[in-house]
Formats: C-alpha cells, sequence, structure tokens
C-alpha cells in the first residue's frame, strides 16, 4: 500500500525486476513500462517511483506497480493544486456526456459550460489539444474531479478589462475586434470589454 523509490534491476519477459530495498526484488508488468509504441522505456540502472501492491504472490513474488505509483501521485498533487488554488495542465481526450474528459495525470471531467466563455457547439474542436484548467470539484474517495477554463478565461477578460479601461479616455483611437453584428451596429472587442459602434457611425453612407 505504499509508494517507495526503486531502481531497475532487469527487463526480461513479461516483468521488469526492481530493487527497492528490502529483502527480495519486486516484479512490475512490463506493459507499465511501453510507450504508445509499443517500446519499453527504461533500462537496468533507471530509477523509478512504485507501488507496493502485494509482498508475496503464490510464486514467492513482490507484485509492484508503476501505474497505480503514478496515479497516486497525481491525486496528491491535484489535491495540493486544488487547496492553494492553483492553476493545473491537462489534454482534452474524448467527449463524454455533458462535456469533456481531460487527462491531468488521471481523468477528470470538464463540463460543456466550463469550457469556454461562450456556449460550445463543436466541442471536437478541443479534442487532443492541452489547455490550463482550475480544479472546481475535488473527491478523491469518489474519484471525482471537474474542471474550468471558463473560470481561467473569465479571470483574464476581468484583467484585461481593467487595462483597457485605465488606459481608455474620451477622444482615444483604439483597434478592436468585431464580435457581433446587428441591425443597429456592431459589437467591438476592445480587450476585456466590449464598445457599440452604431450603425450612423460606420461610414459617410
Amino acid at each position: 500500500g505504499e509508494v517507495v523509490n526503486g531502481a531497475i534491476i532487469a527487463v526480461l519477459g513479461d516483468y521488469v525486476t526492481v530493487d527497492i530495498g528490502y529483502k527480495m526484488e519486486g516484479l512490475v508488468p512490463i506493459e507499465e513500462f511501453k510507450d504508445m509504441d509499443g517500446k519499453v522505456q527504461v533500462k537496468p540502472g533507471d530509477h523509478v517511483v512504485v507501488y507496493l501492491e502485494k509482498m508475496e504472490n503464490d510464486h514467492g513474488a513482490m507484485i509492484l506497480s508503476r501505474n497505480k505509483a503514478e496515479i497516486i501521485k497525481a491525486w496528491d498533487s491535484i489535491a495540493e493544486a486544488c487547496e492553494r488554488d492553483e492553476v493545473i495542465s491537462g489534454v482534452c481526450t474524448k467527449k463524454v456526456k455533458g462535456g469533456l474528459e481531460v487527462d491531468i495525470g488521471v481523468k477528470a471531467f470538464l463540463p460543456g459550460s466550463q469550457i469556454d466563455l461562450r456556449p460550445v457547439r463543436n466541442m471536437d474542436q478541443f479534442i487532443g489539444k492541452k489547455y490550463k484548467f482550475k480544479v472546481i470539484k475535488f473527491n478523491k474517495k469518489r474519484g471525482n474531479i471537474v474542471l474550468s477554463r471558463r473560470a481561467l478565461l473569465e479571470e483574464e477578460r476581468d484583467t484585461l478589462r481593467t487595462q483597457t479601461l485605465d488606459a481608455m479616455k474620451e477622444g482615444s483611437i483604439v483597434t478592436g475586434t468585431v464580435k457581433n453584428i446587428t441591425d443597429y451596429g456592431a459589437f467591438i472587442d476592445l480587450g476585456g470589454m466590449d464598445g457599440l459602434l452604431h450603425i450612423t457611425d460606420m461610414s459617410w453612407g
């Protein structure tokens, strides 16, 4: 049940032999050290962090797990980030009911309403991409992590709005991006805040 440090002694057959300083070496399934192409990414002498799963199996071998150690470490770091209100990074992996699944070392849920500042119709555009998130819900016992990208975007927008307002005064010439067009004019994003360009002020004609 503990996470311990070890050194790889041998890479043979279906297992990697790891010395954790105990009276006998432990075994980790070789699959836990393979990359996406099926290549083993470790060699004798490398140091690894492993989870002590079983002191002795039916064959008298100590069973270790690298995957479980990484999951436990990930949960601990996410818990710390949540407590300190820190930002974490993750990759959106697939669509699930109501939002996206995100890999942050463990699986987390990004609700559709928390993806962007505005409702997102096509979630596929986010899959495979890395973003920063805030943890808005964390329950280790239930294995439940809920993320928000929108919270960060709102903070950035508020900061931009403050900077824009501080720099702006009547008579200023500013550059903006057209966000929305209506019958009476266009809304222009000036950096964290919108301005209305009335239809009568668009041109002389």
